[in-house]
């Protein structure tokens, strides 16, 4: 297992090197700039369509919120909880700021992804609408680059079981036995049955289900989040001024803290941001792909707002409670570290909250990368293997959950990147297709109430 480790932790360094950190960055600043920033500047009408898209209007399996729900179910997991105290812990309160900027042009990013797996997305054998960065480089871009489209479904269908499958599971699992003493084996028992109960039921209800828990989840958690930042208000401000100013100067060692480069806060922030908003991953949208919706646009404009949820909301309130609190010079790491934050805050009763929180966030996470695994596996063989999919994902939870995190984490991040290479130039290179849906949805009559069709598919 040592050698393993080292050898991933190898490719990781290359992968998650310069090189990357410019394809996310600078692609997502690319789209955001040619969009005239309109993700950001049109987040209302964003909400606006969220909220009209409660039911079905259109070709697909669920409705624009639930594809929304399906999306942020995966999103909103461990990254939330563990992932920015990870980030904190190993690049300082900078960190937090590269979270920021990541989920910043990490809008036009989801937005561009989900235009173009509208667009582009194909029936399968069943009758089910199938999208994401596999079809839209297969049907958007020359046969040339079909290579893209295998090695991003190639790669998904194997990351999946790191990011969405073993590290939610062993998340669960951690945090269950540390508060309640629960046994890792029993968690992964329950997992499985829980899981089963939901995925092989499909695409229609995984959304059914994400559409009640994951609005509940996230509110609740804010809410929480919230109470914490009160209470620790005195502290508020030296935490922003903390964030701002180790973005760009090193963070030195302080009690449990060793300190950490301007590289590593932009390193870690920018591949924990990644993992928490999945923003230039590709995973998102094969989730919208299924979506019954007017149009290419009108999905882009409610996929985006899973960034600004996922990262400026929920992250920004873990990784404020860290740093205000005191708790990110403890020593501590990942969950520990956020729950601590809490318990410090909310007294017997932060640690529980925090273990309930990583328990449902990492349940519909499973969830929601079970679909987008399974259509990875789907693009090579078709509606046969989904039912195969599904079952070695429930097996697969059992050994997540009793796994060694620390390489689960490590194999999760290098996964991503593997993902997330081919998606951002695919992006790029269909880049103009992104901007000219854009300009002729907002130019058509009603387009910013969000009732216009004209980018129709």
């Amino acid at each position: 297992m040592e050698a393993l480790s080292n050898i991933v932790g190898e490719v990781n360094s290359v992968v998650w090197g310069p090189l990357m950190l410019v394809l996310i960055l600078g692609v997502g600043f690319f789209l955001q700039v040619g969009l005239k920033f309109m993700p950001i500047l049109k987040l209302g009408t964003g909400f606006n369509l969220l909220f009209k898209g409660r039911e079905a209007g259109g070709e697909g399996q669920i409705s624009p919120f639930n594809a929304l729900m399906t999306s942020l179910s995966a999103t909103i997991g461990t990254g939330n909880i563990a992932g920015v105290a990870t980030a904190v812990f190993l690049g300082g309160p900078g960190a937090l700021f590269w979270m920021w900027m990541t989920a910043l042009v990490g809008m036009a990013t989801k937005y561009a992804e989900a235009v173009l797996a509208v667009k582009y997305r194909e029936q399968d054998e069943l009758g089910n609408y199938v999208g994401g960065p596999m079809y839209y480089i297969k049907n958007g871009l020359d046969a040339k680059w079909a290579w893209l489209g295998g090695a991003f479904a190639l790669f998904g269908a194997i990351a999946a079981f790191g990011i969405g499958n073993g590290v939610q599971a062993n998340g669960v699992a951690s945090v269950l036995e540390s508060n309640f003493g629960v046994n890792t084996s029993v968690t992964g028992v329950i997992l499985m049955v829980l899981t089963a109960a939901v995925i092989l039921g499909g695409i229609s209800r995984i959304g059914a289900v994400a559409g009640k828990l994951v609005p509940f989840m996230a509110v609740s958690y804010i809410v929480a989040g919230l109470l914490v930042l009160l209470i620790n208000i005195g502290g508020i401000a030296d935490a922003v001024s903390l964030v701002f100013t180790h973005a760009f100067t090193p963070s030195a060692a302080e009690g449990g803290f060793a300190g950490a480069a301007v590289w590593m806060a932009i390193r870690f922030g920018v591949a924990r941001g990644v993992f928490s908003n999945e923003a230039g991953l590709g995973s998102a949208p094969i989730a919208h792909a299924a979506a019954s919706t007017a149009g290419p646009v009108n999905q882009g404009l409610v996929a985006m707002l899973g960034t600004f949820i996922d990262t400026i909301i929920v992250c920004s309130i873990t990784g404020l409670a860290i740093i205000a609190s005191g708790a990110w010079t403890s020593g501590e790491s990942g969950a520990a570290l956020t729950s601590l934050a809490f318990e410090q805050s909310l007294p017997g009763l932060g640690g529980a909250l925090i273990a309930v929180a990583l328990s449902i966030f990492a349940f519909t996470t499973i969830l929601g990368w079970s679909f987008y695994g399974e259509k990875c596996v789907g693009f090579f063989f078709g509606a046969r293997a989904l039912m195969p999919y599904r079952v070695l994902w429930i097996v697969m939870i059992y050994f997540g959950a009793t796994a060694d995190l620390g390489f689960i984490w490590l194999l999760a991040d290098t996964l991503n990147a593997m993902m997330a290479i081919p998606n951002l130039i695919a992006l790029a290179l269909l880049s103009p297709i992104v901007f000219k849906l854009t300009r002729e949805f907002f130019a058509s009559n009603g387009a910013s109430e969000g009732s216009g069709s004209s980018a129709a598919e």
